[in-house]
């Protein structure tokens, strides 16, 4: 760990799909002293996106989406804006495979116990949001690019089509059902 500078970890073995083992290293912040245990939880990351790809998958099950519609028929809270005469038209195949053509290949975060922009000012690059609008500038569907930014529509898709905060729709359709319980993707 020292030689990553990484202050701390927890590791975790898991046997036919029961947890054999578990332990914390190190603390949870460099120098602080609270200690890094089996329970704490760690950022993600873009681990996240494949979790909520089962969340939209769920919900293709249940017939509440389709893979291949156009997401704006989905959109209530903000629309994929057109690029002059052209409306593109993104599907959550698309989306879900980085190949809707979008910018914005990640994020930065936002520290904990300020004020988070909407996901609509985080689509839209509008403050408090500290990215640059997600918009496509590749014809969707001929290529890969990674987008976070993608996964971004993804959820706003998600809130709107079912009326419930993210996070909660992930506990509920994903998170539970798999007993991952000290798993969020609610904001610390």
């Amino acid at each position: 760990m020292a030689r990553l500078d990484t202050p701390g970890a927890s590791v975790a073995v898991v046997e036919s799909g029961e947890l054999a083992w578990a332990k914390g290293y190190g603390v949870r912040q460099a120098g602080e002293p609270d200690p890094v245990t089996s329970e704490t939880r760690f950022l993600a990351g873009s681990i996240s996106k494949p979790v909520a790809a089962l969340g939209v998958l769920r919900l293709v099950e249940q017939g509440v989406l389709a893979l291949n519609t156009d997401i704006n028929s989905y959109l209530r809270s903000w629309k994929m804006p057109p690029i002059g005469d052209w409306q593109p038209e993104l599907t959550l195949r698309q989306l879900l495979s980085h190949s809707a053509g979008l910018t914005v290949h990640g994020f930065p975060g936002y520290p904990a116990g300020r004020g988070l922009p909407t996901t609509a000012q985080i689509l839209d690059g509008e403050l408090p949001a500290n990215t640059d609008p997600v918009r496509v500038t590749i014809v969707p569907g001929t290529q890969f690019r990674y987008s976070g930014g993608g996964t971004t529509i993804v959820q706003q898709v998600l809130e709107d089509v079912t009326g419930t905060p993210f996070a909660a729709l992930m506990r509920e359709l994903v998170l539970d059902p798999l007993g991952m319980h000290d798993s969020t993707y609610e904001q610390p």
